[in-house]
């Protein structure tokens, strides 16, 4: 900078001309500019907040899946929730309303139950799932559905019984339908891992890949002696299917004439039901024969001494029966032998 008086440069530092002595003038400072505003940042407004999924509405009376709020059928066995479940007074309930076309879902796959008076099980299989069957139940089906069979053993034992030899498998992806071309009630038996169920022979509709099959032995059994004739019969077959689910859920449909009423027999109580009404019942309830002698007067009942003959069934666990069902054979003859049984006089 100069001396304004003398023109005489002049240092920074000094305050007054080292010529003229003038003091120095210098303009007032200027204050520092203002540093540009930071570019605003607008925090994202905080999300919505995500409603919590909806915990259970309760549990299916029938069988036992958990219900979300809101639903009105059962996923697992389409029971319908708006009617409340009603038992007689002697502890036995029918099959859960299902309003027609209720849809049950297995895997990926689905099924509807289709029809009253004769029902149809009209299944949506996807390519990972299969459903397997007896051949006479097939109704329909879509053509790429792959069909295959399933051999059984004890083939001899099952054909002397009048069980089948062979089962059919369907794989998806595509539709089928299966029907057992008899009035009655489809029911819908879902499998919870680790469950098993013991169903009377031709009870059988169809059941997803994944629940095992087998059978087993019923011990149930009567001889009659006709002359030098003898004959052995057997009251609920000779055999039984055992339907379980070892490792994953699974679904069973099984078919039953009339209507089809269901009880829970507590640890040790008993009942007495026509061997032929027995539909199914749990692995843990126990059956034998008990039969009832009329104590008549005369000699004509002496030849009908077996003629009230019932299955006896103790718990615990559950019972199915139907209520169109067939008089045992050998029922009115004479009984010279049979399976463990109890008997009444009166």
């Amino acid at each position: 900078m100069f001396c304004v008086n003398c023109g005489n440069q002049i240092r920074d530092d000094q305050n007054f001309c080292v010529s003229c002595g003038s003091a120095v003038k210098r303009a007032p400072a200027q204050p520092p500019a203002p540093e540009p505003p930071a570019p605003a940042v607008y925090a994202a407004p905080p999300p919505e907040p995500v409603p919590a999924v909806e915990s259970s509405g309760g549990k299916c009376s029938w069988c036992g899946g958990l219900i979300a709020r809101g639903q009105t059928s059962c996923p697992r066995c389409g029971a319908a929730l708006s009617m409340p479940e009603e038992v007689s007074k002697s502890g036995w309930a029918q099959l859960p309303g299902r309003k027609d076309m209720a849809k049950l879902q297995f895997g990926n796959s689905f099924c509807q139950i289709e029809g009253a008076y004769v029902p149809v099980a009209d299944m949506k299989l996807a390519p990972e799932d299969s459903v397997y069957f007896t051949h006479h139940v097939l109704l329909w089906k879509d053509p790429q559905i792959n069909i295959t069979t399933m051999s059984m053993r004890g083939g001899w034992k099952r054909l002397f019984s009048g069980l089948p030899l062979i089962m059919t498998q369907a794989q998806g992806p595509g539709h089928i339908a299966f029907s057992k071309d008899d009035p009655g009630e489809l029911i819908p038996v879902p499998l919870q891992a680790g469950q098993a169920i013991d169903v009377r022979e031709h009870m059988f509709l169809v059941a997803t890949g994944n629940v095992q099959y087998d059978w087993l032995n019923t011990g149930i059994w009567f001889t009659t002696q006709n002359g030098d004739d003898s004959e052995t019969h057997y009251p609920i077959g000779m055999l039984m299917d055992r339907f379980s689910a070892p490792s994953a859920p699974g679904l069973l449909l099984l078919h039953a004439g009339g209507n089809i009423f269901v009880r829970e027999l507590r640890e040790g109580e008993a009942i007495l039901i026509k061997p032929k009404a027995l539909v199914f019942k749990d692995p843990s309830v126990q059956m034998q024969l008990h039969f009832e002698h009329p104590n008549a007067g005369f000699s004509l009942w002496g030849g009908w001494g077996g003629r009230y003959l019932w299955l006896l069934l103790y718990g615990p666990g559950r019972v199915a029966i139907q209520s169109v069902f067939e008089p045992v054979e050998g029922e009115g003859g004479r009984i010279t032998n049979s399976s463990y049984a109890t008997r009444q006089q009166w």
